[in-house]
């Protein structure tokens, strides 16, 4: 089986808008996060800004326990945690702001599984099974890819007290998720805004921006 997502499993939302953002360590996802809501809301919009792991209480706890430096958790049951935070998360948080008719943000969605658990841990076709199903197929109507070279944006990260166990992954972990988060963007470019990361930060918000409007029309 493919990692790449059948079209018999995607679920687009049609009264709200979603939004995902993604990519590696360091690329500025929360940054541009609240640049696209602020802008957002003040077009009048009602927006919703969650995060994988960690946009519920219980993800909060799931967090800490995938991202623990000091903790150890098997490649497939990291996976498993992942998408039981992710079925959660769709359950109680971007569904029903979608279902009435927000915009939903969320920093991480399907492709972090599939570049870090898929690629980087090297699970492939398991990863994509198991989050299918913990999302119903629920797909963004657009992913922001925040890309940059892995040793730039772990210098960034690592410039933070303490690593979490992924930032911690070898520079060959990175290097595989980046190349399988390029892989997913180029399967369906429709979907997917690719930006430079490395760029000035307002001219990734900008960038942003422009594929937000005809999206909120």
């Amino acid at each position: 089986m493919s990692d790449e997502r059948s079209r018999e499993d995607v679920d687009t939302p049609t009264a709200g808008v979603f939004i995902a953002f993604e990519g590696g360590e360091g690329v500025g996802k929360s940054t541009q996060i609240a640049r696209a809501a602020l802008w957002a809301r003040g077009q009048g919009h009602d927006v919703v800004e969650t995060r994988e792991p960690g946009g519920t209480p219980l993800g909060q706890e799931l967090r800490r326990l995938v991202l623990d430096p000091d903790g150890h958790v098997t490649p497939r049951a990291e996976t498993l945690l992942y998408a039981a935070d992710r079925a959660h998360h769709v359950d109680t948080v971007i569904r029903p702001g979608l279902d009435a008719g927000k915009l939903v943000l969320t920093d991480r969605y399907v492709d972090s599984l599939l570049a870090y658990q898929g690629a980087g841990r090297e699970l492939g076709a398991g990863a994509l099974m198991v989050t299918t199903w913990a999302t119903g197929g629920l797909t963004p109507h657009l992913t922001v890819l925040l890309d940059i070279d892995p040793a730039v944006g772990l210098a960034r990260a690592g410039a933070r007290a303490r690593l979490d166990r992924l930032e911690g992954a070898s520079l060959e972990f990175h290097e595989a998720v980046r190349s399988r988060y390029l892989a997913l963007a180029a399967a369906e470019p429709d979907r997917y805004l690719v930006v430079d990361a490395a760029l000035d930060e307002e001219q990734i918000a900008a960038a942003v921006r422009d594929a937000l409007v005809p999206l909120l029309s």
